[in-house]
């Protein structure tokens, strides 16, 4: 570990439980299988969950992969799981213990990937305010750096969990535009659940609770490249962790059922997520109870999205836990006495329906990028969403064929949104090099009711959608609670960061 973190790996391996306690990194490497492990845990108590996230470079071995020097919440190869109730407030101290920016000050493109080392916070999936101290994605959590004026490391944030907010899994990790997708390829990411009525159903009640947060880290001789050229960190091979734990090892007993909150916490890849020899049971998807268990052998998560599964172990062996042709974890399943244990069917999950009588207004937004429209510089693509509110280019009348329409100005608010009113939106791919769009409301969950044009049976609620190549998708959404500024983007985070992102602003 860093001798600047002013703390040894002895006290740090003392403090974490033996086996929830995450991955801290090694002092020597382990041939050894990884355990499965949770994260840290921290629970909110007499209505407050008070905690401090500190950020900082910390070296050693992350077993099964090797050396490695990176961007960590508290040393962990992903931060603590927040446990929240309803009504509780989540007051979050953080210190940024990273080395200041060299482009602090600087004032170039901000499409362009900068301040690798300033964070802050955006709670993924809560609905909360957006405003203040709050989940205000536009505060900046800077580096201290008295060259540049800055003479603090710490900074609070104090979110308000309404009475009546949803129980579900949620997720978060650091939100400053330019910064995004280099912070979560390190590892700064954690789970944030809030306890609600579905975990009152007694047979998931019975299960053991636990996380699965899929973190993908880009490692370049044991680091994260900072993203100053287009294949800075596309073109670096991706290692997913579970947890933290490189493929671990999940030990069950015949007939036991679990509950796993799978969060898929990457930047850069789709994940098709199956058990060998078992079906996933799902009964939550983006934080949001289904009315009843749906059986698959695959849950498909775009980077963003969770979806919370029952799984009931069958016949002793091991199985793989995979995401397409990616290992994820093994399940072991142990021979020896078994137990009987059921699976849910009937689920307290919301009304899934929001009539089109209800709609007010319709908007279609398109997600576009263009491959080599910089040509000579180290950017060459131009990432944006064009469509209803498209950003205006920097000429004035706007030229769609001007590589700079349609990217994110954090000075323009392309939707200006009406709380208490219902929208439609349609959602667009066009991209032809570029397919993978994951589209992210922040503040208000949506309803999806089509995919492709093809209007779906039941209707899903969630907070981030993969939109196919060439496809659409259309959802409604009701404006609800909170008035502020907040963003919609592409979740593959290197697209937003370069510019495929739009300011809203909700209002009274």
């Amino acid at each position: 570990m860093d001798s600047s973190l002013g703390i040894s790996r002895r006290a740090l391996l003392a403090s974490a439980p033996a086996l929830a306690g995450g991955v801290l990194l090694a002092p020597r490497a382990s041939a050894a299988p990884a355990p499965f492990r949770q994260p840290p845990l921290l629970r909110s108590a007499n209505g407050v969950l008070s905690a401090t996230l500190r950020v900082a470079f910390t070296r050693g071995v992350l077993p099964g992969v090797g050396n490695v020097n990176l961007r960590l919440y508290n040393g962990h190869v992903n931060g603590p799981t927040l446990r929240l109730r309803p009504g509780d407030v989540l007051d979050l101290e953080h210190v940024n213990n990273l080395p200041p920016n060299p482009d602090q000050n600087a004032h170039g493109d901000h499409n362009i990937p900068h301040k690798f080392n300033s964070v802050n916070l955006h709670t993924h999936g809560l609905h909360v305010s957006p405003a203040g101290n709050a989940d205000n994605v536009f505060r900046e959590f800077a580096p201290y750096d008295p060259a540049n004026g800055l003479t603090t490391r710490s900074y609070r944030s104090r979110i308000e969990i309404p009475s009546d907010h949803q129980g579900g899994t949620f997720w978060y990790h650091p939100h400053v535009h330019g910064s995004a997708a280099v912070q979560l390829s390190s590892g700064l990411l954690g789970a944030l659940i809030v306890e609600g009525a579905i975990d009152r159903v007694p047979q998931i009640a019975a299960a053991s609770d636990v996380v699965m947060c899929v973190g993908e880290l880009k490692l370049s001789n044991g680091q994260v490249p900072e993203l100053r050229a287009e294949d800075d960190l596309s073109a670096v091979r991706s290692t997913f962790v579970v947890n933290g734990n490189y493929q671990p090892v999940i030990r069950l007993r015949v007939g036991e059922v679990q509950r796993w909150r799978l969060v898929n916490a990457s930047a850069f890849t789709v994940l098709p997520i199956e058990v060998e020899g078992h079906t996933l049971h799902q009964i939550a998807t983006d934080g949001v109870a289904f009315t009843r268990t749906v059986e698959r052998d695959r849950v498909t998560l775009s980077m963003g999205n969770r979806a919370d599964v029952m799984i009931k172990a069958q016949r002793p062996g091991s199985y793989r836990i995979m995401a397409g042709g990616t290992l994820l974890a093994t399940m072991t399943v142990q021979s020896g006495p078994g137990v009987r244990m059921d699976l849910p069917t009937d689920l307290p999950g919301p009304a899934p329906f929001i009539d089109p009588l209800e709609v007010t207004r319709h908007r279609s937004l398109t997600f576009h990028s263009d491959t080599d429209a910089f040509p000579g510089r180290p950017f060459t693509h131009a990432f944006r969403i064009t469509g209803d509110g498209a950003t205006p280019a920097t000429r004035d009348p706007a030229d769609p064929s001007d590589p700079t329409y349609g990217r994110f100005d954090p000075a323009f608010v392309n939707h200006t949104l009406r709380l208490g009113e219902t929208e439609e939106w349609t959602l667009r791919n066009d991209s032809a090099d570029h397919a993978n769009h994951p589209f992210h409301l922040h503040t208000n969950h949506f309803l999806v009711t089509a995919v492709d044009g093809r209007p779906l049976d039941t209707p899903v609620w969630q907070d981030t959608i993969g939109i196919n190549k060439a496809g659409s998708v259309t959802m409604r959404v009701r404006f609800k609670d909170f008035a502020g500024r907040a963003l919609v983007h592409c979740h593959q985070l290197q697209h937003e960061d370069r510019g495929m992102m739009q300011l809203i602003e909700y209002v009274a």
